[in-house]
């Protein structure tokens, strides 16, 4: 492996500003998909409607089933000023990581209209990592996360990227979002699930193994890789659950096609902690770490200097991994979480 695929810089490119897509394909499955066969080294260039006749035979799809949820509150400080707090991760059952803009010390208190009463977060704690953990409150009554769930689900928006540059509306609510979304707990979508349709998914489950895991994604899906060497780069860890289909599948010598980074992490986890079919996973995938058990890979295109990038780049090599991201930009493929599609086999 060359020295080079351990630099950050390596990671870079540049990214016209077109190429970023701000709204999901209409239907989901006319975006682009390209085809990268390793074995080959060819590359093809198709709809995504046409990607369950390129899927291996005598393969497994791994889907993750988590649900975004509408992470984002608007809300006030007693002070009366707005303030904006997104939900990252539940901690455990009543401690809640959060980003909130502005200066926070602990006993801060934020109020979110909620019917006629207050949904109240209290700041707890201050992480250096610019994150606060919270307690929710509704008159005065502590509670836990999943009570929590159909509160904001009312009142909160949801959780778009920062790079989409907009506010959210009413087809994001559906739109981000897989159409097998089930557990509720990420605030970020699994973006190569958004391509299938709900029919398209019914006709491949019905032809093809398959299993569901857990990855409730979280914000620092999106944090770029800030040292110079990327096995420097403290992983973020998010929780995970691996379903006895899964592991059956996992334990078998089928082939696997991931769906997606959040679904490779998860098994790619499971292979190097066996034992383990749920709790916290931080592996991170680069071409010095490549997967065990994953055999071939559907995702979208990613932001600079990611760590998703990387994972790409653990299956195909730093220079293809480059190459692959050249031509989609030369044949104007959407990037990021409502762009195309790429398919490693």
């Amino acid at each position: 492996m060359s020295a080079d695929a351990l630099l950050t810089s390596s990671y870079d490119f540049l990214l016209p500003k077109e190429l970023i897509a701000t709204h999901p394909a209409s239907p989901r499955d006319s975006a682009k998909l390209l085809i990268y066969n390793r074995k080959t080294d060819e590359i093809l260039h198709v709809k995504f409607s046409d990607f369950e006749k390129f899927i291996p035979k005598k393969c497994a799809l791994i889907f993750n089933d988590t649900k975004v949820i509408k992470a984002r509150l608007f809300g006030k400080k007693e002070s009366g000023a707005n303030i904006e707090l997104l939900i990252n991760r539940a901690l455990n059952a009543y401690d809640v990581n959060v980003y909130i803009r502005g200066k926070m010390k602990i006993g801060t208190k934020i109020f979110f209209a909620y019917e006629d009463k207050n949904l109240v977060a209290v700041v707890k704690e201050l992480h250096e990592d610019g994150s606060r953990v919270v307690n929710f409150y509704v008159s005065e009554n502590l509670l836990r996360f999943e009570d929590i769930l159909p509160i904001i689900d009312k009142i909160g928006h949801v959780p778009l990227p920062p790079y989409i540059q907009r506010e959210d509306a009413k087809e994001d609510e559906s739109e981000y979002q897989s159409v097998f979304a089930k557990e509720e707990g990420a605030v970020a979508a699994p973006t190569a699930s958004l391509h299938f349709t709900k029919e398209q998914h019914e006709r491949i489950c019905s032809s093809f193994a398959h299993a569901y895991v857990t990855l409730h994604v979280g914000s620092g899906t999106f944090k770029p890789v800030e040292c110079d060497i990327i096995t420097q780069h403290p992983m973020h860890s998010e929780y995970y659950e691996i379903s006895d289909e899964a592991k059956k599948l996992l334990e078998s010598d089928t082939p696997i096609l991931s769906i997606g980074t959040t679904s490779t992490r998860t098994v790619e986890f499971y292979v190097r902690n066996k034992n383990l079919q749920k709790g916290e996973a931080n592996l991170f995938l680069h071409p010095n770490n490549k997967p065990l058990r994953v055999n071939h890979l559907l995702t979208n295109f990613h932001l600079p200097k990611s760590t998703l990038l990387m994972l790409v780049a653990s299956f195909t090599g730093l220079e293809k991994a480059q190459e692959l991201y050249k031509t989609a930009i030369e044949e104007k493929y959407r990037f990021y979480s409502y762009g195309d599609a790429m398919l490693i086999l």
